[in-house]
């Protein structure tokens, strides 16, 4: 479970009247009735809980109504009603996401397109793959795997995730630093405005006429359209992968390392590093054979030809022992490289095992400043009283702290969006930002504050009015108002803390 930033008071101040929220259903429910078959149309309280959040639980929401449509047609035509009715629009996958993108809007419906998951064709000489949003992120390289292809991104959720989420909120994975993002390996993407008209960005070629919007729709978390179908970029599975385990005894050796293997000019596969407290969640969930002695072990992989591979280990190796790494080990078979990879995979559901509820944080800093980030954590951890295990894709600078606490504490709770917006400020302060594969939804609203100035802001509300002008795909998420960047700034200055305007700049 997983909670985030202080937007709680918000929520509940933005709760409808129920004779209103009651008149307001009858109206939406009796539009969509005529488009939708009944089966497909959830208004009573037990069979809209499951929609109630995301992956972050902390904040819950009903919504009003809740639209699961089976055809574009019906996706079209439910956009439209709720077009003219002035209704908001929250759509919705897997409901893995982690920053509260799907939270239901109240007076809302929730468009769910779990029903899209149909693959509509594999192109093994163009090496695409072309598949409705609804379908998991692995579900795409088992299609491909009998042409020797396979989709690059790869979250910790991937065997739940689905590629339309994944677009929303622009995610990565361990393999992120080596093949990208999910932006560099979607080729177009086809859907439906606010009003119910269909739109297509990008394009089959590796170029598209005109602006290029697709860059711009990767990662705007529902605000813009409602995606139906993606295209993505498909690759040759390497011949061959091994990783290595990399223990450290101290934090400031381990992110030297990471910064050494890049300016030695080495990308891996993969780069990930977990410091203490994670290694023992995690080793006690899975027995990966981690080192629990270590304060940070490092997981760095090389893919390729067995040729290419074997001389990339060799020189990792190199830089690892030069940064002082204390035990090394190389995977000699594929059991063993997955078995490495095991508990950087089970991270989240590992903390589960040691802690009620957690808050998973997604900020990103530049790679020299690792180790400076830990020791602050470390010295937060102190301050607040909450425990925190760290793990993230070191290779890029992107941060999972799992900060550990109860929910059913409002104390703890408290504690922890504390906790949570003073890493973020701190990762905007090193010079870096305060997302990188979350998305923003409701639970970095206030920190956004930070990282943007108001003219920035209101830039990104004129591309949001640009495609949505009434403004009702996935309202009050990823965009903060002055009035709130406002009252952040009051609550910095009550709680003792630097101002946001005054944080220092690396």
């Amino acid at each position: 479970m997983n909670a985030a930033a202080p937007e709680a008071a918000v929520l509940a101040a933005a709760a409808p009247d129920a004779a209103e929220r009651s008149r307001r259903q009858a109206e939406v429910v009796a539009a969509l009735g005529a488009a939708l078959p009944a089966h497909a149309l959830l208004w009573q309280r037990e069979d809209t809980v499951p929609y109630e959040c995301d992956g972050l639980t902390a904040y819950r929401e009903q919504p009003l109504v809740v639209a699961l449509p089976e055809s574009e047609a019906q996706v079209a035509a439910v956009l439209a009603i709720c077009h003219r009715l002035e209704v908001p629009v929250v759509a919705r996958g897997a409901g893995t996401g982690l920053s509260g993108g799907a939270l239901p809007n109240a007076l809302g419906v929730t468009l769910s397109l779990a029903k899209f998951n149909r693959i509509v064709a594999i192109d093994r000489v163009a090496r695409t793959a072309t598949v409705q949003c609804g379908v998991r992120n692995l579900a795409i390289s088992e299609a491909a795997a009998p042409y020797g292809l396979f989709y690059a991104p790869d979250p910790s959720s991937q065997i739940a995730c689905t590629i339309g989420g994944n677009v929303a909120e622009n995610s990565g994975g361990v393999h992120c630093l080596k093949y990208g993002l999910t932006l560099h390996n979607v080729l177009k993407v086809r859907g439906f405005t606010a009003e119910g008209d269909p739109v297509e960005f990008g394009g089959d070629a590796l170029d598209a006429p005109g602006l290029d919007l697709l860059t711009l729709v990767v990662g705007s978390e529902g605000m813009l359209a409602v995606i139906v179908e993606v295209t993505v970029k498909l690759l040759p599975k390497p011949q061959t992968a091994r990783c290595i385990l990399a223990s450290f005894d101290d934090i400031r050796k381990a992110g030297d390392a990471v910064a050494a293997i890049i300016a030695a000019g080495i990308i891996p596969a993969g780069l990930e590093m977990m410091d203490g407290p994670m290694t023992a969640a995690v080793e006690g969930f899975v027995h990966a054979g981690y080192d629990l002695d270590a304060a940070a072990i490092l997981l760095c992989e090389s893919d390729g030809t067995a040729a290419e591979v074997e001389h990339e280990i060799a020189r990792m190796i190199e830089v690892l022992e030069a940064s002082g790494a204390t035990r090394l080990a190389a995977s000699s078979s594929e059991a063993e490289r997955l078995r490495f990879w095991s508990g950087r995979k089970n991270a989240f559901p590992a903390s589960g095992r040691i802690s009620p509820d957690y808050m998973c944080m997604d900020s990103t800093i530049p790679r020299k400043r690792l180790a400076d980030m830990l020791i602050a954590i470390a010295d937060m951890t102190t301050r607040h009283g909450l425990r925190c295990a760290n793990v993230f894709h070191a290779g890029d600078g992107n941060l999972h702290p799992l900060i550990l606490f109860d929910a059913n504490d409002s104390d703890q709770l408290h504690r922890a969006e504390a906790f949570g917006a003073e890493i973020l400020d701190l990762s905007v302060a090193m010079g870096g930002t305060v997302t990188g594969e979350h998305g923003v939804g409701v639970e970095k609203l206030s920190s956004m504050c930070v990282q943007f100035s108001a003219a920035e802001r209101e830039q990104m509300f004129a591309v949001k009015r640009a495609f949505d002008p009434a403004g009702l795909l996935n309202p009050g998420k990823v965009i903060p108002t002055l009035v709130r960047c406002a009252e952040y700034g009051k609550m910095h200055v009550k709680r003792g803390l630097v101002a946001f305007a005054d944080l220092p700049r690396f």
